[in-house]
C-alpha cells in the first residue's frame, strides 16, 4: 500500500471549519438560489403558510421548501424522497436550509399545494431578465415537444386500441377453450391439472374483458374519445418514433440569449392552434410592443397567423407542403398568380381564372375561381383530371402572402429557429431522464415544468452574467 496515495485514519481527530458558511464558496450557485428566494414577496405570489398560525405545531416557512425545490431542479434532483435524503447529507442544502430537514411528505405537499405560486416564481425570474435588458432583439422562436407522462401506453385507450385489445382477448379465450376440449380427452390425472390451469386463464381473461367493457362506457363519455387510467389528463400523441402518452410542452425562446420567456403545458398533440397564444405570452413577458415570432410548419394555420397580425405580432411560419397535385406532377396552387387589381388568377397556360362565388368553409370565407377555357386547354393534363381547375382564396390571404414575402427575404429564419428553440428542449429532457414527468394531472405537470424552466433560465443567467453579478442584480 506504500505506492498508493494514502487517506487519513478514520479514528483520527480532525479540525473541521467552525462555520458551515466556510464550506460554501462565494461563487457557489446555491448562494444565487438563496438570494433569489429571499428577495421574493412570497405572500404576494400566493404561497400558503407565509403568515404562521397562532396555534398548533410550527410549520416550515415556504421559503425553505422553495429553496429546496429550486436547488433540487438545478442539480437534477426532482424526487421528494431524494430531496429529503439530500437535506440530511448535502452540505450545500444544509447551508441553504440552515440545517432544516423536512420529510418527503412535507416537501411533496408543498409542491402540490402551491403549484400556481411556483409557476409565478418562474415568471418572476423572466421579469428580472427583462429588467436587465436581456430581450433587446424582440425575436422569439416558438416550438413544442412531447414529454412522457407517468401513464404507461398500455394504460391509455382509444376506441381503436380498445377494440383491438378486446379482439385479442376474445381470440385467446377461444384458443384456451379449444385447448380445454383437447385436455378432456387425455388421462384423468393430466386432464384435471391442465383443465384447472386453463380455466384459471379463461377466468382471468373474462375479468379483463369485463374491465374493458367498463372502460368502453367511460370512453364514449369523453369528448376526445380517449382515456388514460393512471394520469387522467395525459393523452396519446404522435412522435417521430412509436408515439407516447404524455403532454405537449410549448415554449417561446429568446433568440439572443436562448432564455425561455414563456411556457405552457397542453395535452393537445398538435401545435397549429398554439401560435398566437404563445406569441402573446412571450410579448407580455418580454415587455415589448414589437415582437417577431418564428415557428416551424406545424404552426401554419391561417386563423392563428391572422390573430398574430391583429395583435401587432409579426409571425414567420413556412407553409406546409401538402399539395396532392404537385406530388402527382401537376401544377400546384402556387403556380397560379393572383392579381388583386382584377381579383383574378393567372393560369400557367395564360388564361385567367375569374371569381365565381364566395362561401363559408370550416368557418373561413373562401372565394372560388375557375376558367371556362379549361376543357379546351392544351396542357389540361398537367393541371387537373377534372373538367375545370378550381382555385380557392381565403378572404385574408394577403396576410399569408405578406408573411411568405418576409420569409423569402429572410431565408435564414428557420436556421435561427432551430438553433434557438431546440437546444433548451434537449437540455431539459436530459435533466429529466427517461421518465420525464414525475407528477400526474395537467396542473401538477405544469408546476413541474415551471421548475425545470426556472432551473434552465437560472443556469443560463449564471453563465451569461456570472454568479456574483446576478446576485448583485437580484439585490438591486
Amino acid at each position: 500500500m506504500k505506492r498508493f496515495i494514502q487517506g487519513e485514519d478514520r479514528t483520527q481527530s480532525t479540525l473541521l471549519p467552525e462555520l458551515l458558511d466556510d464550506y460554501i464558496a462565494e461563487a457557489n450557485p446555491v448562494r444565487v438560489v438563496d438570494v433569489y428566494v429571499d428577495e421574493l414577496d412570497l405572500g404576494k405570489l400566493g404561497f400558503e403558510g407565509v403568515d404562521p398560525a397562532a396555534t398548533g405545531r410550527p410549520a416550515y416557512h415556504p421559503a425553505v421548501l422553495l429553496k429546496i425545490y429550486i436547488y433540487g431542479y438545478l442539480n437534477r434532483i426532482q424526487s421528494s424522497r431524494r430531496l429529503e435524503r439530500e437535506a440530511q447529507r448535502n452540505v450545500e442544502l444544509m447551508w441553504l436550509t440552515s440545517r432544516l430537514m423536512p420529510d418527503f411528505k412535507t416537501i411533496a405537499k408543498f409542491r402540490k399545494d402551491n403549484g400556481k405560486a411556483i409557476r409565478s416564481v418562474c415568471r418572476q425570474f423572466v421579469m428580472l431578465c427583462q429588467q436587465l435588458g436581456m430581450f433587446s432583439e424582440a425575436l422569439v422562436a416558438i416550438d413544442g415537444s412531447k414529454f412522457k407522462a407517468v401513464n404507461n401506453r398500455d394504460r391509455n385507450f382509444t376506441s381503436a386500441k380498445l377494440q383491438r385489445r378486446m379482439e385479442e382477448i376474445e381470440s385467446s379465450i377461444n384458443r384456451y377453450l379449444a385447448a380445454l376440449d383437447t385436455a378432456d380427452r387425455q388421462e384423468p390425472a393430466v386432464a384435471h391439472a391442465r383443465s384447472e390451469r386453463l380455466q384459471d386463464k379463461i377466468a382471468a381473461l373474462k375479468a379483463q374483458m369485463k374491465a374493458l367493457k367498463e372502460i368502453e362506457v367511460q370512453l364514449n363519455e369523453t369528448p376526445d374519445k380517449q382515456i388514460s387510467l393512471t394520469d387522467p389528463d395525459a393523452r396519446s400523441m404522435k412522435t417521430r418514433g412509436t408515439g407516447i402518452v404524455g403532454y405537449n410542452v410549448q415554449t417561446a425562446v429568446d433568440a439572443k440569449y436562448h432564455l425561455i420567456v414563456a411556457q405552457e403545458v397542453t395535452n393537445v398533440g398538435i401545435d397549429r392552434d398554439q401560435l398566437s397564444s404563445m406569441a402573446k405570452l412571450a410579448r407580455a413577458a418580454m415587455g415589448t410592443q414589437d415582437l417577431t415570432a418564428i415557428a416551424d410548419r406545424g404552426y401554419f394555420k391561417g386563423e392563428e397567423i391572422l390573430a398574430c397580425r391583429e395583435a401587432g405580432i409579426k409571425a414567420i411560419v413556412p407553409k406546409t407542403m401538402t399539395s396532392g397535385a404537385k406530388a402527382e406532377g401537376r401544377f400546384d396552387k402556387a403556380d397560379f398568380i393572383y392579381d388583386p387589381s382584377t381579383d383574378e388568377f393567372q393560369r400557367p397556360a395564360g388564361q385567367r381564372l375569374i371569381w365565381r362565388y364566395s362561401g363559408i368553409e370550416k368557418g373561413m370565407t373562401m372565394s372560388r375561381y375557375w376558367s371556362s377555357h379549361c376543357p379546351r386547354c392544351t396542357i389540361k393534363e398537367k393541371c387537373t383530371p377534372s373538367d375545370y381547375r378550381r382555385v380557392s382564396r381565403w378572404e385574408h390571404q394577403s396576410v399569408l402572402d405578406d408573411m411568405q414575402a418576409q420569409l423569402d427575404h429572410a431565408p435564414d429564419s428557420m436556421r435561427i429557429r432551430r438553433q434557438t428553440v431546440e437546444h433548451p428542449f434537449g437540455t431539459i429532457k436530459l435533466w429529466m431522464g427517461s421518465a420525464h414527468f414525475l407528477t400526474k394531472t395537467l396542473d401538477r405537470v405544469s408546476t413541474e415544468m415551471g421548475l425545470h424552466v426556472l432551473a434552465y433560465n437560472l443556469k443560463r443567467m449564471m453563465k451569461i452574467l456570472g454568479n456574483n453579478a446576478l446576485i448583485a442584480a437580484m439585490r438591486a
